[in-house]
């Protein structure tokens, strides 16, 4: 009696599932398996899942309708709405502009729930659609990897829709990355199309390129869509690199893929090349004169905004194509557009570069019916073109206009009217102007210190180059081009023992530094001196370091040196010093990359500097000035001058292998086993300034990149140190916390290393938005390691 009842009440079991399946939807399939290790069983039978299963058919009913209470008959109703994705006002407007026009983006072909024959597959496949979303990365993929003997492609497919449908965005590109690693997986490219998508409205631009870059690899050429989204996420992130990308994806867009981008991204894109100041946005002239092209040759509307940035480029160019602004001022007018006081205000700079007194007399004239006050870089702009001239007075005449004109006076002008008034020698209306200048409490000083000292040196006025000197030391950052002028100054007096001092600190002091004129002017006076041994001493210095000597002083060298029956020396062979070493270590182990040939014997050093962080500023002078001889002689400036770029790299060497091997092996970033015996206070330094953030607490965060066992052999070496730390995982970067009392231990073993001035310790707090940003989703008091 009691089999035949249970054999009764299994059959209505089995009916009662069946008519749910058939009246609901797949994706809402989520039954409410209770959470037990038998997810983990790789090899799952029907049989014992029944069996496990057994219960009422009241019991089971009411789970059922407590699951599925949301469902509708499609009979009495109509189905639910698509769940809509929570979006912000661009990606509103983005999602407008993709789906507006053009080609749409591929539809995947979603497999049904309810065409899986087996029961148990489709109750597996509906729990892991409601499981997974609720675990971290780690416990994820243990969940998967639990299921690999039985799961295929459609049933990963199904879960990774129903992500994405649920907004479960990162949890989907988890599992597509797990597909990609079985051996049954096939290339969807719609699939891909779709994630991709998703990923690039949510501003996720890193795990976007990832897709991107899988369809690109799999011979396929991205949708437009795609195409299109991508570039916009670029653009949204402030992360430096990001518009580089955007470019490059924007450029592929046309030429790989064929499309004709929306009007609205090229405006999109064109006004991100001309956000940044002048000097940093003139390098983006050919993708800026590429956007226009582009849309001259398909019919679409050039904007005021187009013509405006184009010749507000053009101005910032050290060669002013004079032909090209005129031209781009002609189709503007054909176009029907006026010219405002912006195209005037960069017209006025172009003819300030190339002393076109005339064409800015015109410009003048159009400026002044647009606004009585011009603005003060249109005064500045004109003082330039009568300088330029040979009428520096007039300049002058200019600047007081400015001031009784605008009330006010800012930084650009005062250098401007210095630098005029320094190079025609105009020394007591100079000395006038910058008393004011110091008393305005405005900053920079540095650039008219510079100016007043060239002129009183010019002048033979050395007496009061010495005082502007210790003036500028006081008020301003000491830089090596200040100490320069100075120690030539004292070498043309015959002070060689004074030079020797002020060359010496400039040599110790990791702020200032020497160069190659420097080093050239200390040995033109140990020449004129006859003290022939410390000017070999110095000729041994540049030759290690690879500067460049004055053909005269050459010439004496050359003799004084055969006198002595000794070969005169050329380069010596170069081989890495030990504080050299310890910075590499330090700055490898922050993210340093390493390029390596075919044959992995000859490696680079590519430095890279976020030329918008304080932080990096004072660091970069350093490492060029420590790394000077292996640079790259395209990386070297030709006028000694002090504009060092962000980006710089070392000659291809094999000096570098050792680091390539230990740090970055197969091409990827790797933490050495031994890593633990460099741990030096100097290498924890320069990882701390290359790679690190403090935080307004005083809690210090290392970036690194690696394995986990790396990770904790790091963790193990610094409990070694008396320093507690905890870790945590934010995609593929590890970041290492050093909180509270151990951060003062910390800061306490590198603080004689750091790297910092005046003006870094005051730029300090600008700084910390952006690393709130990078550092925002990462919460140490959890118990997570996510």
């Amino acid at each position: 009696m009691r089999v035949a009842l249970r054999r009764e009440a299994l059959q209505q079991q089995r009916q009662l599932l069946n008519m749910v399946v058939r009246l609901a939807k797949p994706q809402d399939l989520l039954l409410p398996i209770s959470l037990n290790t038998s997810y983990l069983n790789p090899n799952p039978n029907p049989n014992s899942f029944s069996s496990s299963s057994m219960r009422s058919s009241f019991t089971l009913f009411r789970s059922l309708a407590l699951s599925l209470s949301h469902l509708r008959h499609p009979f009495l109703s109509a189905p639910p709405p698509f769940p809509r994705l929570v979006v912000t006002a661009p990606d509103r407007q983005l999602l407008r502009s993709v789906g507006g026009r053009g080609p749409k983006a591929p539809e995947v072909e979603a497999p049904e729930l309810s065409a899986v024959p087996e029961e148990w597959r489709r109750a597996r496949v509906a729990w892991l659609c409601k499981e997974l979303p609720a675990h971290k990365a780690g416990t994820l993929i243990r969940i998967l990897n639990g299921q690999k003997k039985w799961m295929k492609q459609e049933d990963a497919t199904y879960i990774l829709l129903h992500c994405l449908r649920v907004r479960e965005n990162e949890t989907a590109f988890r599992v597509y990355k797990w597909m990609m690693q079985r051996n049954w997986y096939r290339f969807d490219f719609a699939l891909a199309t779709q994630l991709a998508d998703y990923m690039g409205k949510e501003r996720k631009f890193s795990k976007c390129r990832e897709v991107f870059d899988d369809i690109i690899n799999q011979g396929r050429v991205p949708s437009e869509t795609t195409f299109h989204i991508l570039v916009v996420a670029y653009l949204s992130a402030p992360v430096q690199g990001c518009l580089d990308e955007a470019c490059n994806i924007y450029n592929r867009m046309i030429q790989l893929g064929g499309y004709q981008p929306r009007l609205s991204l090229h405006n999109s894109l064109f006004k991100a090349l001309v956000s940044n100041p002048g000097f940093l946005s003139k390098h983006y002239l050919k993708q800026a004169e590429f956007i226009y092209h582009h849309l001259v040759t398909t019919g679409l509307d050039v904007h005021k905004h187009i013509y405006e940035g184009l010749i507000w480029l053009h101005s910032y160019q050290d060669s002013i194509d004079k032909e090209r602004i005129a031209e781009l001022r002609d189709a503007m007018l054909r176009a029907g557009i006026d010219e405002d006081s912006e195209v005037l205000v960069s017209i006025l700079r172009a003819c300030a570069r190339e002393g076109e007194l005339e064409e800015a007399e015109k410009t003048w004239g159009k400026l002044l019916k647009f606004e009585s006050d011009p603005p003060t870089m249109a005064f500045v702009y004109k003082m330039e073109v009568y300088s330029k001239v040979g009428l520096p007075m007039k300049s002058l005449n200019i600047f007081r206009e400015m001031q009784s004109k605008l009330g006010k006076t800012d930084v650009a002008a005062y250098n401007q009217i210095i630098e005029i008034l320094c190079k025609a020698q105009e020394s007591e209306l100079a000395e006038t102007i910058m008393v004011d200048f110091v008393k305005s409490g405005l900053k920079p000083l540095t650039p008219s210190y510079v100016y007043l000292l060239n002129m009183y040196y010019n002048l033979e006025l050395h007496d009061k180059l010495e005082e502007a000197f210790f003036q500028c030391l006081d008020k301003c950052r000491p830089n090596c081009t200040i100490y320069s002028i100075y120690l030539d100054s004292l070498v043309k007096i015959g002070n060689i023992d004074k030079a020797e001092g002020v060359f010496n600190q400039m040599n110790r002091d990791v702020n200032i530094g020497v160069n190659a004129r420097s080093c050239n002017i200390i040995l033109s006076g140990y020449l004129s001196l006859g003290n022939h041994l410390k000017a070999e001493k110095i000729y041994d210095f540049m030759c290690l370091k690879k500067y460049e000597i004055e053909s005269p002083l050459m010439e004496k060298l050359d003799y004084i040196l055969s006198l002595k029956r000794k070969v005169v020396k050329r380069p010596i062979s170069l081989k890495l010093s030990k504080e050299q070493r310890e910075i590499l270590i330090g700055l490898l182990l922050g993210g340093l990359r390493i390029d390596s040939d075919e044959q992995r014997r000859n490696h680079i050093i590519r430095f890279d500097f976020d030329g918008n962080s304080s932080r990096h500023y004072v660091l970069k002078s350093h490492i060029y000035r420590q790394f000077y001889e292996w640079l790259h002689p395209t990386c070297k400036p030709s006028d000694n001058s002090e504009n060092i770029p962000d980006k710089f790299c070392t000659i291809a060497s094999s000096h570098f292998g050792f680091y390539a091997d230990q740090f970055w092996s197969k091409g990827e970033p790797t933490i050495p086993k031994l890593v633990h015996r460099w741990l030096s206070r100097c290498v924890l330094a320069y990882w701390y300034m290359y790679g690190g953030h403090r935080n307004s607490s005083g809690d210090v965060l290392l970036k690194i990149k690696g394995s986990r066992e790396g990770v904790e052999n790091i963790v193990r070496k610094f409990k070694a140190m008396s320093m507690d730390c905890k870790v945590k995982r934010k995609g593929r970067v590890f970041w290492i916390g050093i909180l509270g009392s151990n951060a003062t231990w910390f800061w306490k073993l590198v603080e004689p290393y750091i790297i910092e001035d005046k003006d870094f310790r005051e730029a300090l707090d600008e700084t910390k938005e952006k690393d709130a940003m990078e550092t925002e989703n990462i919460n140490f008091n959890s118990d997570s390691d996510e």
